[in-house]
């Protein structure tokens, strides 16, 4: 790339460079979980994950990854570990064919990271926000780019810094064949996405206390950076195009630049502003715009690939359930346009009410089309469950579909993860939240998720 020639096509061809044929489309899954201390149930500190992170790599072939003479990831093959600001691990797997292999990366993570917690007397809990512990009990992890960060989240919203250190997501992320193919997935997944909110809303404590929210998490992207955060109403627009998203891009507010190595903090400045010379001593180069684009927060992202973002944490299953919903949907042609005939006249503001009825009422709210979520949700994972089989990926007796049990499991319940917990902490716990540390949801057996 010829960084002296930076153009508003060269920023487009990002994008089209993610174009890929069908048959290479792949499959990539990231999850984030809490790490805490057993015998007191803290959250874990960097001191901690240091030590997680190397036996991590000395036990199982990580390559480590430094910041400043400090380990701040690793990687291995495709796939990394790495930190979120308050300390969640989270790995960002490989791009795979199928779900099975997801299921084999997922798990993998899970037996690595109990062989070596062990020991060191940690677990993990899948939740969308820390249930327990304030703020000022969070540590802000020793990377430069969250430094920049903090310092400019609360001045562009009330939650920001809790998004960065008390939350957890489960994310999927896919291919596109054209622009065409993009804009298709893109205005489905984000008109659908509020469903997922509904089905994964797991986050209904803050500071030890229940909220008003089954999803808190949700809430928190809706107070941390309106620029960045959110839906974007430009998805809902017929004229869309990697054009208008990049026109998007170009006034979002930046975090920072890289130079030598050294963190430059623009906040306060726009790409246009560094495209256009207006920063002095600043020329724009392609890897400020890679970087630039990592800093929008979406529900629904787009790279070089889609990302679906809107999931609260969860247990171990719920993470290869999601991309398994997702795939079924957005990998086949003719269930892709079904339920593009469904959304195609609902309107941004209609979408927006959806996004912000679920985070409160969870499958009790209704979708644009008047349903309620719970028979909606029914129907498009009907749609998944088509999709999936038509796929044909099958290991011994099993098709991609088993994937989808922990979502009838919630559809058969009728309630929104949530609310189970919201009921025995009013009933059975007494109140206590540390009930849920007990219980330990990351990686729960599947008699006790039966809601």
């Amino acid at each position: 790339m010829n960084e002296s020639k930076l153009t508003k096509g060269v920023l487009m061809s990002y994008f089209l460079d993610g174009c890929k044929e069908k048959k290479n489309w792949r499959i990539g899954t990231e999850h984030e979980k809490f790490g805490f201390r057993k015998k007191n149930l803290e959250p874990i500190n960097y001191s901690d994950i240091q030590k997680i992170l190397t036996k991590l790599s000395l036990k199982f072939g990580w390559e480590k990854i430094f910041e400043e003479k400090k380990i701040i990831g690793l990687k291995r093959h495709n796939a990394s570990i790495s930190l979120e600001p308050g300390g969640q691990i989270e790995l960002s797997g490989a791009p795979l064919k199928n779900l099975f292999e997801t299921c084999v990366e997922v798990n993998s993570h899970q037996d690595e990271l109990n062989a070596v917690c062990e020991d060191l007397g940690i677990d993990f809990m899948g939740m969308g926000v820390l249930p327990k512990w304030t703020r000022e009990h969070i540590t802000l992890m020793p990377k430069k780019r969250y430094k920049i960060m903090s310092r400019y989240m609360p001045k562009v919203g009330s939650l920001g810094l809790d998004m960065m250190l008390r939350t957890c997501t489960i994310q999927a992320n896919f291919d596109f064949s054209s622009e065409q193919d993009m804009k298709k997935k893109i205005v489905v997944s984000q008109s659908i996405q509020p469903l997922i909110i509904a089905l994964y809303a797991n986050s209904p404590f803050i500071n030890g206390k229940l909220s008003n929210f089954l999803s808190y998490r949700s809430h928190i992207w809706t107070k941390t950076d309106n620029d960045r955060c959110g839906l974007l109403s430009m998805f809902c627009d017929k004229e869309f195009s990697i054009e208008k998203y990049v026109d998007y891009l170009l006034d979002v507010p930046m975090y920072f630049i890289i130079r030598n190595n050294k963190y430059i903090d623009l906040t306060g400045h726009t790409f246009r502003d560094l495209m256009d010379g207006k920063i002095k001593k600043m020329d724009a180069t392609f890897s400020d715009w890679e970087n630039h684009i990592t800093t929008i927060f979406t529900e629904v992202r787009l790279k070089k690939i889609i990302e679906v973002r809107g999931a609260d944490g969860g247990p171990w299953s719920r993470v290869c359930a999601l991309p398994a919903f997702w795939t079924g949907i957005l990998y086949d042609e003719e269930i892709l346009d079904e339920i593009w005939l469904i959304i195609k006249s609902w309107k941004f503001n209609e979408i927006k009410k959806f996004y912000e009825d679920v985070r409160t009422d969870g499958l009790k709210a209704s979708a644009p089309n008047n349903e309620s979520v719970f028979k909606f949700t029914k129907k498009i994972v009907d749609f998944s469950v088509k999709g999936l089989k038509k796929r044909n990926y099958t290991k011994g007796d099993d098709d991609e579909t088993i994937f989808l049990e922990p979502l009838n499991i919630i559809l058969d319940s009728g309630k929104s993860p949530a609310e189970t917990w919201k009921n025995l902490f009013l009933g059975e716990w007494n109140n206590n939240v540390d009930m849920i540390y007990e219980t330990n949801y990351f990686k729960i057996l599947k008699k006790n998720e039966k809601i």
